[in-house]
């Protein structure tokens, strides 16, 4: 590992003057579970380098809550997973997000692992994450070596020239549930939801989300479930004591005299941001479960492109759905 100097702040103000004047040689660090594993690793190319300056932001206190409100909950950005899995408020009110939680990783990492730090983690490319494949396109290079190589673990939809998939649970399970991240900037805070917190590749080749090297994320809001919803967060990895997600998925539902009124449905694992399958959601709306579950399926991997080595993903997809909804009926 490089040399870096180390900044422990009490204030999100602190920080975000830090992240000013460092700019991209600076990054935040709260559990450091995916930052320091790739610093360690030395991971570098034509425009991805390693920071200089960390800034340790775990001693700002008022980052780290579960809040009830009337509009829904609010949570603080250094929030650990492991908090999250074991609230009450969230288990009640909120099952499908304690389910992702529960999801990450094995407990001790989920002790130190942060919500922030989980929605801003970087892909799972094992040719972007080793240090040999420094002409990687996601680090400024001028190839793609999973488009012809070992791509089992790819995307298989929305990869453009890219092929990652973003790895986060939390992702698509406050997608599902229509959450919106609170930023940070210099000027005061903004609220932005989350399906436009992620970029494609074809926007930014070397950025996953829209955050500016003088931004940080300080919490997330999510509205409450509306009366009649169902919910469930479902995951398929290749090791079942922990593992990243090979296909996960979440589901909300809205049901009005067992009609589906509405519906968000968000799959993990297959493509490089959290991929909304607005196509299933169309075929299910203003029907029942059980009639259209086939239709339904069919219709979220409606436009996929596998590769060579990952087609049985496609079938994972429609399977991890198909045992969702049949869960919620």
């Amino acid at each position: 590992m490089k040399a870096f100097e180390y900044y422990k702040v009490t204030s999100t103000s602190q920080a975000i003057s830090l992240l000013a004047k460092h700019q991209e040689k600076a990054a935040i660090l709260a559990g450091g579970s995916d930052l320091l594993g790739m610093m360690k690793d030395r991971l570098e190319g034509p425009k991805l380098k390693m920071p200089q300056y960390l800034i340790d932001i775990k001693g700002i206190k008022d980052l780290n809550y579960i809040k009830e409100q009337k509009t829904g909950l609010k949570i603080g950005a250094t929030t650990t997973l492991s908090e999250i899995v074991s609230s009450d408020l969230i288990a009640k009110k909120f099952p499908l997000l304690a389910q992702a939680a529960n999801q990450v990783a094995v407990p001790q990492i989920r002790n130190v692992g942060t919500l922030a730090g989980n929605l801003c983690q970087r892909p799972r490319c094992w040719y972007f994450r080793r240090a040999l494949f420094k002409d990687c396109l996601r680090k400024g290079g001028g190839n793609c070596y999973a488009s012809n190589g070992e791509n089992q673990y790819h995307a298989i939809i929305g990869g453009g020239n890219c092929y990652i998939v973003y790895p986060s649970d939390m992702a698509p399970a406050l997608t599902a549930l229509n959450a919106k991240v609170e930023i940070a900037t210099s000027k005061g805070n903004k609220m932005v939801p989350i399906e436009q917190f992620y970029i494609r590749p074809e926007k930014n080749i070397l950025r996953e989300n829209i955050l500016t090297p003088q931004e940080m994320i300080v919490g997330v809001e999510i509205p409450n479930p509306v009366a009649n919803s169902k919910c469930i967060y479902l995951k398929l990895k290749e090791r079942q004591a922990f593992d990243f997600a090979i296909v996960s998925v979440a589901v909300n539902l809205i049901f009005k005299n067992n009609i589906v009124a509405d519906s968000r449905i968000v799959f993990g694992g297959i493509a490089p941001y959290p991929f909304r399958a607005t196509k299933a959601e169309a075929a299910l709306k203003g029907k029942g479960v059980k009639d259209t579950t086939a239709a339904v399926c069919r219709a979220a991997t409606d436009g996929v492109q596998p590769m060579s080595k990952n087609g049985y993903k496609v079938d994972a997809a429609k399977g991890i759905l198909e045992e969702a909804l049949s869960l919620l009926t």
